[in-house]
């Protein structure tokens, strides 16, 4: 083939974005079939550029000369849409390729997502393409809906006048793309570019959003995600976007938990894919949607560039209920719905001729009359309150017979203020959803709704991702499979986490002589490579001295016996630790995100009590102290109710030892835990009293 350099893929989105000349191999002149549907959407969306239809069985297709061959083309097209079959899909990509096509998107579904034999045609189809880059195949196409360019055969596109905005939307989903663009446009919300990857044979969600971060036309970023294909290439991405001031909003299908199922360690059990997905997108500063219908949501708010810089709301309202539901779904979503302040009260009670000040929140405008001038006055003084940080104004059922009423005191004291500004539409009133939105204000018709679109216009704060600069030591020697206790606490301890006082005994005399040499109470462990939770057979006494750990240390191993462990490899004694509170410290090595650390409250109660924080590798200080704050049990470190401080720093430096050792180990470490680790007093440091590591 003629094209053996690999083309960038940013020159690649750009044939796809902003092509002059754009092939249709398989196009069909029945306009009603899927192959007739991208040169008939090309044409009536106004595509000013050459389009060329390849069929050798016609001659024309919609006025245009139809072409038998890629190799007939007059011309080397910047862009291919391709429609043949699964079958014969490679055939095409390989002419289009030594043609010196850019990019070609392949329509088809039986690849990757078919078994084996699809998976045999996708390896065929990308060592056909050389140099060319792919979008899909499995994909609905894409289009830029600013310039009229729309190589796509998504149904949606049989819409006129599609609303254009500044959402650009990436999808994993062709399905997703066409029910959000015709969603969008019912409700009057405008896009800019949509792409959905399909199968991501090359081109991925990542490759979308680096290219819509440097895009003009875009201010916020929409991604429908079924997997992340490199955590790494996301964060870069994401990055990219932040660093453009342009949020990115994520929904990821697929809550599923199966990942955790085979897990060895609490780690294992507690980091199950979701929440891995939690930490990636809290990592990259990203929003997630919750729900699908936020999808849209949240970019209609984000898109207005309007900050929510406080928890502040006010709601102006003609109707009490709707009102009432409004202000409890902000309160319920974490914010403020407070009494306004002594200006903005006697500014009220002027617009709306009270004889008291008005106060209260909700605003409720009934008694004053659902004017114009009422409606955008009250509206002006909300903004301009120094008590409020965002508004929601109430369109009630009178907006039915005066809609023009409700929309022009939205859009004129929109004017006033850059705070988020939005609307309620408390009756079903499609058409003035989709005014307020093509006016630039953000319409919703759920109460909810309101309270997820004004915390997503907060900042979103991202801590520092600049990891440890410190030179990883090289790793040791270490067995391979489970370790037990002892060698995984020497390998904790390899890394810098202080572990306990200890001897590793076989016998009731040599259990008695370590407790005499250690001094104070011990606790005695089973020792086995075996037996990830020693708890849950007997394996773990507490407490014991010189007098009590033989007879212990006997009863154990009856008792050990009796419940079918496998066979053990000693005991350790280990001293006994007090005054401390019980973390859990994990690494997991997930299969699709890669390596993790996960913090949180530990003992036996670990997986019951949930309060855990995940983040993905590489991590920064900041990043440990981040994980932390969100745990529940923070509280307790700084003195809770005049109890003692605790060794924060400490427990920051044992979470970056964690993520060094997994770092250093690479993929030989699948997981590692210690539970409980022992946060001291401030000044005492930390110390791992069990550890468990499994090594490949």
């Amino acid at each position: 083939m003629t094209n053996q350099n690999t083309i960038g893929a940013a020159t690649a989105l750009d044939a796809l974005f902003k092509p002059r000349k754009v092939a249709i191999v398989g196009a069909s002149a029945d306009a009603t079939k899927t192959g007739g549907r991208p040169v008939t959407y090309l044409l009536e969306h106004g595509f000013k550029g050459e389009i060329y239809p390849i069929n050798p069985k016609v001659s024309e297709i919609s006025g245009l000369p139809c072409y038998p061959s890629v190799e007939a083309l007059p011309d080397t097209p910047d862009a291919a849409i391709v429609l043949l079959g699964a079958e014969r899909a490679h055939l095409a990509v390989r002419e289009l390729a030594e043609r010196g096509t850019k990019l070609a998107i392949v329509l088809a579904s039986g690849f990757s997502e078919a078994g084996a034999v699809g998976q045999a045609r996708q390896e065929l189809l990308r060592a056909n393409a050389g140099g060319m880059r792919l979008l899909g195949p499995n994909t609905i196409g894409a289009m830029d809906l600013h310039n009229r360019i729309v190589l796509s055969a998504s149904g949606a596109l049989e819409g006129k006048n599609l609303p254009v905005g500044g959402i650009s939307l990436a999808s994993q989903s062709g399905g997703i793309l066409g029910a959000l663009l015709s969603r969008a446009a019912a409700r009057g919300i405008g896009f800019a570019k949509l792409a959905s990857t399909g199968n991501e044979i090359d081109l991925d969600l990542s490759d979308l959003i680096e290219y819509y971060a440097v895009d003009d036309d875009t201010r916020v970023i929409a991604v429908y995600a079924e997997g992340i294909r490199s955590a790494d290439r996301f964060r870069a991405a994401t990055q990219m976007a932040r660093k453009a001031g342009k949020p990115v909003v994520v929904f990821k299908v697929g809550r599923s938990e199966f990942g955790a199922r085979a897990a060895v360690s609490h780690t294992g059990a507690m980091a199950g894919e979701d929440r891995v997905y939690d930490a990636l997108f809290r990592q990259c500063g990203v929003i997630r949607a919750e729900r699908f219908g936020d999808l849209l949501d949240i970019p209609a708010m984000l898109a207005t560039a309007r900050t929510m810089n406080g928890r502040r709301v006010a709601v102006l309202t003609s109707t009490g209920g709707a009102g009432s539901l409004v202000a409890d779904a902000c309160g319920m979503g974490g914010l403020d719905v407070p009494l306004l302040d002594s200006p903005t009260a006697d500014h009220l009670s002027r617009i709306l001729k009270s004889d008291e000040p008005v106060n209260s929140n909700p605003v409720d405008v009934t008694l004053a009359g659902v004017k114009p001038e009422v409606m955008t006055a009250a509206t002006e003084s909300l903004l301009a309150s120094d008590s409020v940080d965002g508004l929601v104004v109430i369109v009630g059922s009178s907006a039915l017979a005066q809609p023009e009423i409700a929309i022009g005191a939205l859009t004129k004291g929109a004017r006033s203020s850059q705070k988020p500004l939005i609307a309620y539409v408390s009756p079903d009133a499609p058409d003035i959803v989709r005014q307020l939105n093509l006016q630039g204000i953000p319409a919703f018709t759920a109460p909810e709704t309101c309270a997820v679109a004004l915390n997503a216009a907060r900042p979103v704060a991202v801590p520092s991702s600049a990891a440890s600069t410190r030179t990883l030591p090289p790793p040791p020697d270490l067995g391979k499979g489970t370790l037990n206790e002892a060698e995984a606490q020497e390998l904790f301890a390899y890394y810098g986490v202080q572990v306990p006082q200890q001897r590793v005994v076989q016998t009731a005399a040599e259990a008695n002589a370590a407790t005499r040499q250690l001094g104070g109470k011990v606790v005695l462990k089973v020792l086995s490579k075996a037996i990830a939770h020693k708890s849950d057979i007997g394996g773990v006494k507490v407490g014991l001295t010189p007098e009590t750990v033989g007879v212990a240390l006997e009863a154990m191993a009856a008792q050990v016996s009796k419940n079918g462990a496998p066979v053990i490899e000693g005991y350790l004694v280990q001293k006994m630790l007090t005054g401390g509170i019980e973390f859990i410290l994990g690494f997991r090595r997930d299969p699709q995100l890669g390596p993790l650390v996960l913090l949180g409250a530990g003992g036996v109660f670990a997986e019951i009590m949930g309060d855990t924080a995940i983040r993905l590798l590489p991590i920064s200080e900041d990043e440990a102290r981040s994980m932390i704050a969100e745990l529940r049990l923070s509280r307790v470190l700084t003195g809770f109710r005049g109890g003692p401080a605790y060794d924060v720093d400490a427990l920051v430096k044992a979470i970056l030892a964690f993520a060094e050792m997994g770092e250093s180990l690479g993929s030989r470490l699948t997981e590692a835990e210690i539970n409980p680790l022992f946060v001291m007093p401030q000044g005492s440091g930390v110390v791992a009293a069990d550890g468990l590591a499994v090594i490949e």
